[in-house]
């Protein structure tokens, strides 16, 4: 272990660099116009692994952004773990909220701010530079490894659906880990037991044939930004309680002794109130702590609405169309074809008057729970606390990984390990990774494979 961690200290900063260079590429899988980008950083991390002694690599192409598949089987009666990550971005806009740009990837402090640089890039690479280091010191691998590495997390994940409902049966592995999540707080080691799943949909109001002068038409014509609205706030009620006729009927509560661990964490509502989110005061479902609202319980959005005139100045318009964009979280239990289905007929019920209200299902997948009853659960904590000190926490998260129940289905039990913390920015402007985590993380994973060979 000690020559291990000489060669993870020695090389950290060519891990960074490294990271950086793949930062650089605007890989933003949800913009046709990035596509040849998508392909660019593929192309990137397949190098990567050939060079450091990786020899079956491929992409796994389709109609969507390739998956990168990497295997290295010359452990013979030991398990086989599959390394997941994902290499496509969100788009970074508002691109005026960004301290530096966000494909120049920029050290302050100790974090390092990028578009990617915690989702997923990162913590993928994290796992491509401790299985370096092991093949680097020992000349091979303590276990049998095969990387999965997708384009398409932050859109549909169409390919990687594709391909675990079609060859989930022929990955043969005994488990799959996933670095796509986070730590509860900065220096304590957490795995992630559940997430929620995600409904994705649109909601389009049209009415008028075309734009129309509000002084010769105002009074008369209905107006799809109105009813837009209306729709909208009749999805949930002003205590945050979700209207949708039958959408609470399956809800599986966490259990007690998942709900006495989570007591236990350090946190402090009103320090996240103020430190994290930033406002004046939490809202949600009555009844429930800030904790169980994100992790246990479902809950709804909206995350815009277009149409109309929203430049400078003034023009006076009735549009003829409004869109929004409204997800659902689900947790376990519930049926996301059946709450997709119940969403679609309310928000038909709440047509307003003169309107045609059309909404579609973008993306839905179920929530997932891991059970922590597994000996690759286990050495994972034993591997974190080893590496940072601390006994390692279970938590679940208020986020969506489909691909945990892709695996899960596939007979391939998950462990979510996860190195990003809570103020990383996510999917916002000024996203970053805090890199003794980056650093410790890849000690960890190497460590965790070490352990799984013994």
């Amino acid at each position: 272990m000690s020559k291990l961690i000489s060669y993870y200290q020695a090389n950290g900063d060519r891990f960074v660099e490294g990271l950086k260079d793949l930062l650089r590429i605007p890989s933003i899988s949800a913009l046709p116009a990035h596509k040849a980008d998508v392909r660019r950083a593929a192309d990137f991390i397949v190098d990567d692994l050939k060079r450091m002694g990786i020899e079956t690599v491929k992409l796994i192409e389709g109609e969507g952004h390739p998956i990168i598949y990497a295997e290295k089987m010359d452990a013979p009666g030991k398990p086989t773990v599959v390394l997941y990550g994902h290499y496509d971005v969100q788009p970074p806009d508002p691109m005026d909220e960004w301290i530096s740009p966000p494909f120049e990837p920029t050290l302050r402090g100790d974090d390092l701010f990028a578009r990617g640089a915690v989702d997923d890039k990162g913590q993928m690479w994290i796992l491509l530079k401790a299985v370096e280091g092991l093949l680097a010191v020992d000349g091979k691998l303590p276990v049998n490894v095969k990387f999965l590495i997708e384009g398409e997390e932050e859109t549909d994940g169409g390919m990687i659906n594709t391909y675990l409902a079609e060859h989930g049966d022929e990955l043969h592995a005994d488990t799959a880990l996933i670095c796509d999540t986070e730590m509860f707080t900065k220096g304590l080691p957490t795995i992630t037991t559940g997430v929620r799943g995600i409904i994705y949909t649109e909601i389009e109001v049209t009415a008028a044939k075309t734009d129309l002068h509000s002084g010769i038409y105002g009074g008369v014509a209905p107006n799809p930004m109105q009813a837009i609205a209306e729709v909208i706030t009749g999805l949930k009620d002003k205590d945050g309680r979700i209207l949708i006729p039958g959408f609470y009927d399956d809800v599986e509560a966490p259990t007690e002794a998942e709900l006495d661990a989570w007591k236990q964490l350090p946190f402090d509502a009103d320090e996240y109130r103020e430190t994290e989110i930033g406002c004046t005061e939490l809202t949600g479902e009555p009844g429930f702590g800030p904790i169980e609202r994100l992790w246990a319980r479902p809950a709804l959005d909206v995350h815009g609405i277009r149409g109309g005139f929203t430049g400078d100045g003034a023009k006076t318009v009735i549009p003829a169309k409004a869109l929004a964009k409204v997800s659902m979280r689900l947790v376990p239990n519930m049926d996301a074809d059946k709450i997709a289905q119940a969403f679609c007929d309310h928000v038909k019920a709440l047509t307003p008057k003169g309107t045609v209200v059309r909404p579609k299902v973008l993306a839905a997948s179920p929530a997932a729970v891991v059970s922590t009853d597994s000996v690759y659960v286990s050495t994972a904590a034993e591997a974190l606390k080893e590496t940072f000190g601390k006994e390692t926490v279970y938590i679940r998260c208020g986020g969506s990984i489909p691909v945990v129940g892709l695996f899960a289905d596939a007979g391939i039990p998950p462990v979510l390990v996860g190195f990003g913390l809570p103020d990383d920015n996510l999917h916002a402007p000024n996203e970053k990774f805090h890199l003794p985590n980056f650093h410790q993380g890849v000690a960890a994973i190497g460590r965790y494979l070490q352990m799984l060979g013994e």
